[in-house]
């Protein structure tokens, strides 16, 4: 008996437009930046500022969601703290070493730490086709991100890096424990939290840094922070965490190196920039990995702890 049923194929599927959705943030802070003299920080801390919003509003007009695990107020805390140190990592990364370095090892490094937490915290194996399929992934990561030949390697940036890694690697183990114990809870309401946190934690070094933006374009960079705030962190944070209460962590960790292809096709495509053989072949690479790592999720053998992923509210998911 296969484990193709519909709530696998929504939990892969979720996983998938989350990590398409997290592309798409990079290119809204280009334009952003372009466009206003918002830092990073700042920008995260209205990311979060403004997920939170959209997050409370849907979570205040929704029909009550069906019986689920409620999860206590510390260990949505402690899933928060985890989604604060991974994003402000790795803007500290990308400060120190730059954006190619600093993505590639955050990213690329991820997958290796769930691989390892997964197999001896949980007992989950990847099998040697699963094994072949991060090494191919993570080969296609640094094809495609580090192809242009950029980047410069600071320790110091390298070691923000791998901080980021550690983090994104808790919280991707944490939301798989949990949901192997049935003990997920409610997606929106996780993710409310966890923006909640990272809202309160960013507020003072984004005030340093300098909270409002100043532009010409004031209408333009509104629009860009209610997106980025909308699809890239409220939606894409709530598929995030559904899809990774019941698929296995070290396959979470690879589908959502998505985020780097997406964010290339929409540079190509809307920022003008040049289709280079690296892009393709990294794209190839990654793409393949992902694909393999989904169809091995779709026919593992039902068994083991039961998960039920918590749904997605229509509201949402729409």
């Amino acid at each position: 008996m296969s484990n193709q049923s519909p709530a696998a194929g929504r939990s892969l599927l979720s996983l998938v437009v989350a990590g398409a959705a997290w592309g798409t943030a990079g290119a809204a802070a280009s334009l952003l930046f372009l466009a206003s003299d918002l830092g990073p920080l700042a920008l995260s801390f209205w990311r979060c500022a403004g997920g939170l919003a959209v997050l409370l509003a849907v979570l205040a007009v929704r029909r009550p969601a069906a019986a689920l695990p409620r999860p206590s107020a510390g260990s949505l805390i402690a899933t928060g703290l985890m989604f604060t140190l991974f994003q402000a990592a790795y803007f500290a990364a990308v400060r120190e070493t730059g954006l190619a370095v600093g993505t590639v090892v955050t990213l690329g490094a991820g997958p290796v730490l769930i691989s390892v937490g997964a197999r001896y915290w949980m007992g989950e194996r990847l099998g040697r086709g699963g094994i072949v399929a991060v090494c191919g992934a993570l080969a296609g990561l640094a094809v495609l991100v580090l192809g242009s030949g950029g980047g410069e390697v600071r320790p110091i940036g390298v070691g923000w890096a791998l901080l980021s890694a550690a983090g994104y690697a808790a919280m991707t183990l944490r939301a798989r424990r949990l949901g192997q114990r049935g003990a997920g809870g409610d997606p929106l309401v996780t993710t409310a939290w966890s923006v909640a946190v990272g809202t309160v934690c960013l507020l003072p070094l984004a005030a340093v840094e300098g909270l409002l933006p100043h532009t010409a374009e004031l209408g333009r960079v509104l629009w860009l922070l209610v997106y980025v705030a909308t699809v890239p962190t409220a939606l894409a944070y709530a598929l995030y965490f559904h899809g990774a209460a019941a698929v296995r962590a070290a396959t979470v960790s690879v589908i959502m190196l998505i985020e780097p292809v997406s964010a290339a096709v929409i540079a190509v495509l809307l920022l003008g920039e040049r289709l280079t053989g690296a892009v393709i072949l990294g794209t190839v690479l990654l793409l393949t990995a992902v694909g393999a790592l989904i169809v091995a999720e779709a026919r593992r053998p039902a068994g083991g702890p039961v998960v039920r992923p918590a749904p997605v509210p229509q509201s949402v998911a729409r």
